[in-house]
């Protein structure tokens, strides 16, 4: 099966134009809660309880980012990054987040699916910049 995903960077404190980067491999072990949902066409509120969520999850003690991806189709995947299994708690046990979630199951969602595993292997690539003589060169424009 085919799925075209398109990636939308989620980290308030990038220019907005900067680039989608996903999160850094940690060193492991840490655990990981993916979140994968279809969302209902009723979406009012949503945008605002989701800024406040990621938001909100930065103060947890032990939070180490977040990925999300959206398809066109409407799936939509969220991975959360957390130190250990008392981070991932406290988060899934924030006041305010139980009641995002209970308002998501009653008005955004139209069904989801939470899986949480410990990472135990971790790494990531980064593509080096082109060598010099591999850049595009400018080129010269001249008068008409």
């Amino acid at each position: 099966m085919k799925i075209e995903i398109e990636v939308y960077a989620r980290r308030t404190s990038e220019a907005p134009a900067a680039p989608a980067v996903p999160v850094e491999a940690f060193e492991p072990p840490y655990y990981v809660a993916v979140f994968t949902a279809v969302r209902t066409q009723h979406q009012t509120g949503y945008s605002e309880v989701s800024a406040r969520m990621e938001e909100l999850v930065k103060d947890v003690p032990g939070y180490l980012g977040m990925d999300h991806a959206q398809t066109p189709g409407g799936l939509g995947v969220t991975v959360g990054y957390f130190r250990d299994a008392d981070a991932l708690t406290r988060w899934r046990t924030d006041v305010e987040h139980r009641a995002a979630q209970r308002r998501g199951r009653a008005e955004w969602y139209e069904s989801y699916t939470l899986h949480v595993a410990k990472v135990e292997r971790s790494h990531g690539f980064t593509r080096a910049e082109a060598a010099p003589a591999e850049r595009p060169q400018p080129r010269a424009v001249l008068p008409s």
